[in-house]
């Protein structure tokens, strides 16, 4: 069995104990809590989605550049139970950075809506590297959006791989963004 192949498998019995949960701040924290950076399933998929980057099968469609890379792994299917999988690759260290509120380099990446939520496994590639989630800044550990968000993603500190999986695979880019 390739990486690919085994990210999906050890994929199945996680999206089996969360197919009826709902993301918010409450999931989020149990997310972290059972799940978080010290975790055998963090860490095997957190190993599995690097191999992923690294041979070129995961975050491997450039967006806006080399630095902010994503690709869908699996569609929903009745054996991940109508999730998708993808991977998005984020590096702050971009030339299209820019300096938020608080002076941190941040890349921001494209306003999207998640009609039903999303599950985000972040996997900072660079000590102190972390994503934005509705709930704050995370570093290794878990986001889950709410159903009915809509966000830019936007990474600071370096280079994060963001592993997500979204009910049904909805994603929506059809949404202006705030002004």
């Amino acid at each position: 069995m390739d990486a690919r192949d085994e990210l999906i498998q050890r994929s199945i019995p996680f999206l089996r104990e969360v197919k009826d949960m709902t993301p918010n701040a409450e999931m989020e924290r149990w997310l972290n809590d059972k799940y978080g950076e010290e975790s055998s399933l963090y860490q095997d998929l957190a190993c599995l989605i690097k191999i992923g980057v690294e041979e070129g099968w995961a975050a491997n469609q450039e967006v806006d550049g080399p630095n902010y890379r994503r690709s869908r792994i699996w569609e929903p299917s009745p054996e991940t139970f109508h999730f998708s999988i993808t991977a998005v690759y984020m590096n702050s260290n971009d030339a299209k950075r820019f300096r938020d509120d608080h002076d941190d380099e941040v890349l921001r990446g494209q306003f999207h809506g998640h009609p039903y939520g999303e599950l985000n496994l972040v996997v900072p590639l660079n000590k102190g590297a972390e994503l934005k989630g509705l709930q704050g800044w995370q570093g290794p550990g878990w986001t889950a959006p709410d159903p009915g968000s809509r966000h830019y993603p936007e990474v600071r500190g370096g280079a994060v791989i963001a592993l997500f999986y979204l009910p049904a695979g909805r994603i929506s880019y059809d949404f202006d963004p705030p002004s």
